[in-house]
């Protein structure tokens, strides 16, 4: 037997980092929100996953809960330096006298997601929003009046919108009928989590190595974040990908990237390949359900466009929602998510785009690309510009966003 229905304003799918800055910004605009969560409150969240959080994410969070933005900052660290090799040499290294940035936020900051998750349920806490834990979304019924829910405890709630950032395989995105369109990398990525030693730990700098000796001619990527390394490997097509996160395996892996030291370090293994896909559709038919983050988009992470596009979509969202529901009238209210939706839509493609660029330019055979690559290694001695375009490729481009308002995500 169900327990009476719970009316709520808002209704938000997910408490990670994307429904999480759904409900603060929807609180500092006057709207009430509860937080529909499938796991427990203890769940399990191994890995460091989204651990560059960019400036503008950062002021965003800053603007929705004042102090949670520099919170991140103070948590997290900013490495000054970029460097990239290729085939064991050194073409492109630029250390930064100071981060940048505007007032009190840097460009960047870099810390596990765990931690900026952290911090995000302390400010809802203090914003007294709710979490539903061990809730997860099962049905969805909208209509043009509001949103009827049902979760997996056997409660039913109703509000006038619901906002789904309840992940890639979200039930909310299945539940209005819309549909994943995109492609898979070819490829397989390794990526493990090393915690810094005690004792002559590496410098601070984020290393990019085409074609890395230490890997056998396999691509790395070495990232700092406060309290250890993020080591990312391409794997070549015909790989094993689990033969090669085997532990002795990844253990030389270690070893030869990064030193004996760190061997004993390492805390989180996976695999993966990347999806490039983007929902059909960002709202529902009658506009009352609204998609954001991995709900909506999964990206490849170059150019760490992932999280970071989904705290915008949030914001938006919440912009959206905020006006339709002291709208005059319906017709106002379904404009403003219909625009919601044309904004993040774009949004979206262009970072599909740029992340697929940065994966076809590592992944692809083009021997247009490849020229261009080795052209650029050898001329790096001699034009900085040319180790400085190895050192960028692989993060997309940096051409000016579709929607200027919302930085480049």
């Amino acid at each position: 037997m169900s327990e009476p229905t719970t009316d709520a304003p808002v209704l938000i799918a997910g408490a990670g980092p994307v429904g999480m800055t759904t409900a603060l910004a929807l609180h500092a605009r006057g709207v009430e929100s509860t937080i529909l969560e499938r796991d427990p409150a203890d769940r399990d969240r191994s890995g460091s996953r989204a651990i560059y959080v960019h400036g503008s994410t950062l002021r965003t969070l800053e603007r929705i809960h004042p102090g949670l933005g520099t919170d991140l900052v103070d948590e997290g660290l900013v490495w000054p330096t970029r460097h990239t090799r290729w085939r064991g040499k050194q073409v492109f290294r630029r250390t930064y006298d100071s981060p940048g940035g505007s007032g009190d936020i840097p460009h960047f900051t870099s810390l596990p997601q765990v931690v900026t998750e952290e911090y995000m349920h302390e400010a809802l806490a203090e914003a007294g929003i709710d979490v539903h834990w061990e809730a997860e979304v099962e049905t969805v019924d909208s209509s043009p009046d509001g949103v009827r829910v049902e979760t997996t405890d056997g409660r039913e709630w109703t509000g006038e919108y619901l906002v789904g950032a309840d992940g890639g395989g979200s039930r909310v995105r299945n539940e209005i009928g819309a549909e994943f369109e995109g492609d898979q990398s070819e490829n397989s990525f390794i990526i493990a989590d090393i915690e810094d030693p005690d004792e002559d730990p590496l410098p601070l700098e984020r290393l990019f190595h085409y074609d890395a000796p230490e890997t056998d001619g396999r691509n790395v990527l070495l990232v700092p974040f406060e309290g250890g390394w993020r080591l990312d490997i391409q794997c070549f097509e015909d790989d094993d990908p689990e033969a090669l996160t085997e532990d002795g395996r990844m253990r030389e892996f270690v070893r030869d990237v990064m030193g004996e030291e760190y061997v004993d370090h390492i805390t989180w293994v996976s695999t993966y390949k990347f999806l490039q896909v983007m929902a059909d559709s960002f709202v529902d038919e009658h506009r009352r359900v609204l998609l954001a983050g991995e709900a909506a988009h999964l990206l490849a992470p170059f150019g760490a466009r992932g999280m970071n596009s989904g705290v915008a979509d949030a914001d938006e969202a919440a912009s959206a929602i905020a006006v339709a529901v002291n709208a005059r009238t319906d017709a106002v209210a379904r404009d403003e998510v219909e625009l919601y939706a044309a904004r993040r839509e774009t949004a979206a493609e262009y970072n599909l785009n740029a992340a697929g660029q940065a994966l076809e330019y590592l992944q692809g055979e083009d021997p247009v690309t490849v020229l261009r690559k080795e052209a650029a290694a050898s001329l790096a001695d001699h034009f900085e510009a040319a180790g400085e375009w190895l050192d960028d490729a692989p993060y997309g481009p940096h051409g000016t966003p579709p929607i200027v308002s919302t930085g480049n995500y």
